[in-house]
């Protein structure tokens, strides 16, 4: 069974292309001998390593499909072959799945995270689930300073008025508490540069989403099922930070495989924005049934249903600029 994970940018590509009835071609091979000189991607199995994440549907002008990563963009910039930023420069038209740069995005997304008016998590967690949550925060910002990366502002901005947020935005956020994402935070992930980039360029931005169809799934979740998966974050969180358990997957891997351009699915659903894979042998058959109802909701809203949508909408934006050409900058996660 998969892993329980999701990824609140992430589009299958493939749904789009499929969409059309032109043909669809992959572009920018790289040769093994780049591959080797510019990331050391031979130390596995290589065979699968010789791919960029660029499609294009052939008609004229063209129509580009990029697969990124939501990860601070220096850190793939350099990989990103030549053929992609080309076709990226070339385009008239530049789509993502949320626009970034407007205020809009970020209000609308602040306020889907919030409980209702009156609510805190101090009434609606148990008790003990709350402790353990206010605990594992004070020791985020206790070792702040430690990795070098800690002020009060920063604190406040990571992780301020917790209290009246959902629990399902909450534990996304604890996921996220660690130092090496800290210690990015500001740095424009590969979505966002590209938005910035495209503006500069004078191209004609766009989104294929708007905030409500990525927030209402994950606040669909029943409080059972929210309880479940906060409580296993917290218990993963809390068996890293004594040593029990090590992380099997860490940022710096996702970004290895991205830049080596391998095409896994199973890899890139490891993306940061993700619910981490609550799944272990000590879990027992009541917990695993509910990770497995848990997980088959994720599939149907934040996959097939999204993708549904977001696929028409593409048709539909390309349909009717049909004398120019696009750039679809978009979630690699099942390519």
């Amino acid at each position: 069974m998969r892993g329980l994970r999701i990824d609140t940018f992430t589009f299958i590509i493939a749904t789009v292309v499929q969409v059309y009835s032109s043909s669809v071609r992959r572009e920018g091979r790289l040769s093994v001998t780049e591959l080797r000189e510019r990331n050391h991607c031979f130390a596995g199995n290589s065979s699968k390593m010789t791919n960029s994440y660029l499609w294009r549907i052939i008609r004229d002008p063209p129509v580009y499909f990029f697969g990124t990563i939501h990860v601070p963009y220096p850190r793939v910039w350099d990989y990103i072959p030549q053929n992609i930023k080309q076709a990226f420069c070339e385009s008239q038209n530049a789509f993502f799945e949320l626009d970034l740069t407007d205020s809009n995005t970020s209000r609308n997304l602040k306020r889907c995270q919030m409980l209702p008016r009156g609510e805190n998590l101090s009434t609606v967690l148990p008790e003990n689930m709350y402790q353990r949550l206010k605990s594992h925060l004070g020791y985020v910002q206790k070792m702040m300073p430690s990795w070098g990366v800690y002020d009060e502002e920063l604190f406040h901005t990571i992780a301020g008025n917790w209290e009246r947020k959902r629990p399902i935005w909450v534990m996304l956020m604890v996921n996220t508490l660690n130092e090496a994402d800290i210690r990015s935070r500001g740095i424009p992930v590969l979505d966002l540069h590209l938005t910035n980039e495209a503006l500069k360029m004078d191209k004609r931005v766009g989104a294929v989403e708007v905030v409500q169809e990525q927030c209402v799934p994950l606040n669909g979740l029943n409080v059972s099922q929210v309880l479940f998966l906060l409580n296993r974050t917290l218990w993963q969180q809390e068996a890293l930070r004594d040593g029990t358990i090590e992380s099997s997957f860490s940022t710096d891997d996702l970004i290895w495989h991205y830049n080596c351009g391998d095409l896994n699915s199973m890899i890139l659903n490891l993306d940061t924005a993700q619910i981490p894979n609550i799944l272990n042998s000590t879990m027992s058959e009541t917990d695993l049934r509910l990770a497995e109802e848990i997980d088959r909701y994720f599939v149907d809203e934040l996959i097939n249903k999204r993708n549904q949508q977001m696929a028409s909408r593409v048709k539909e934006i390309v349909e009717s600029k049909s004398n120019q050409s696009f750039f679809f900058a978009l979630g690699a996660g099942e390519l």
